[in-house]
């Protein structure tokens, strides 16, 4: 015996086919996947190592450390960062931070292009906002904004101290008989360290597309993860004006580009776009922080935003949606498809749901 499900599919109900849109984005899917994987990309090495040079730091020289500390984290990140701060609050004293940038941030030590920002609400993306007593100046925070909370953390934590910047792990392995971790480094470190942690993102070293020939182009090129303000001019604030007798190409259009490209559009002499597959674009509605909504904040509202984001986004019921932007939106949805209790689907049923919660939202 067949049960009727408790929601629709019908197109006409619907206002748009399921069916046609599940072909449909298999097609794009399709277009985008290769066989090679990963092996499709370029590394930043040989001709093309200017692709991984840091223009926010100069390069220092130092003598291999051979030493101990309690606690090392790979990675200098929001989730270094985070780890660094629980580990301080504990009384934990010993502990080394490992990145190859020139000062905390990760993503956003490197992401300095103009007008790149967080695109989940900084009340929920920035960490440690209660501990350090810092409400955002606007939604969406911009670069300069995220990457300046990671240094504030790192100060307000003591966590220069011992730090290792420009620093690359290359191997790390687990010695039996004294019980400790023997981290190795481009530096020519042995750092041993009762514990480890992993928190190296990937969004800090450049991918660099296959294309054919791309070494023997003989104009100025960079990576927009490693932005070049000398030959452009500027800022993260836009303003390129070295661009204005330039031709400037810019290979793909995802968050990034979508970011920057009003930015080139402006100011250099003629821009043109590079698109495989299209991005889905929604409205940013990025605002400057009211001041009466900050100044009627309780002391750990910022967990409290974060659970209930992070309730919402799981399917979870909550008797409010704090946070009220196009993430929370498509989960939103997915409570006026089904009739009845959401909890009682099965499984398979949850994921249809979903799909056609995001379904309607792409259809927007």
């Amino acid at each position: 015996m067949t049960t009727a499900k408790p929601y629709t599919t019908d197109p006409t109900e619907l206002g748009f086919d399921p069916e046609a849109l599940r072909n449909k984005y298999a097609h794009e899917r399709d277009k985008r996947l290769r066989p090679e994987g990963f092996g499709q990309y370029r590394a930043a090495s040989g001709s093309l190592r200017e692709f991984m040079i840091d223009h926010y730091a100069e390069p220092f020289e130092r003598e291999p450390l051979n030493d101990e500390v309690e606690f090392a984290i790979i990675g200098g990140g929001y989730g270094g960062l985070l780890a660094g701060a629980r580990l301080r609050e504990i009384g934990v004293e010993h502990i080394r931070i490992i990145d190859r940038a020139g000062d905390f941030g990760g993503t956003w030590y490197w992401n300095r292009y103009p007008g790149a920002q967080c695109d989940i609400e900084s009340y929920v993306y920035m960490p440690l906002l209660d501990e350090l007593d810092y409400v955002p100046t606007e939604r969406y925070a911009h670069a300069p904004e995220l990457l300046q909370h990671s240094i504030n953390i790192a100060r307000h934590y003591d966590l220069y101290r011992d730090t290792c910047f420009q620093t690359e792990v290359t191997g790390m392995e687990w010695e039996e008989d004294s019980r400790r971790w023997i981290i190795r480094t481009n530096r020519g470190d042995a750092i041993r360290a009762r514990f480890v942690a992993m928190a190296n993102g990937p969004l800090t070293r450049p991918k660099l597309p296959g294309l054919p020939g791309v070494e023997k182009f003989r104009g100025h090129r960079f990576h927009t993860s490693r932005w070049d303000y000398d030959y452009t001019g500027g800022s993260s604030d836009g303003n390129l004006h070295k661009l204005r007798d330039k031709r400037v190409g810019i290979i793909g259009t995802g968050a990034t580009a979508i970011q920057c490209i009003p930015h080139l559009g402006a100011d250099a002499q003629h821009l043109y776009v590079f698109q495989r597959t299209p991005s889905s674009v929604d409205v940013r509605n990025n605002a400057p922080t009211d001041p009466e909504w900050k100044a009627k904040l309780k002391p750990g509202w910022h967990r409290r935003r974060v659970v209930n984001f992070n309730e919402t986004l799981g399917g979870g019921y909550t008797d409010e949606d704090m946070v009220g932007d196009g993430w929370t939106d498509v989960f939103r949805r997915v409570g006026g498809i089904v009739v009845g209790d959401i909890d009682a689907l099965t499984e398979a049923q949850k994921e249809e749901v979903f799909e056609l919660a995001d379904f309607k939202k792409m259809q927007e």
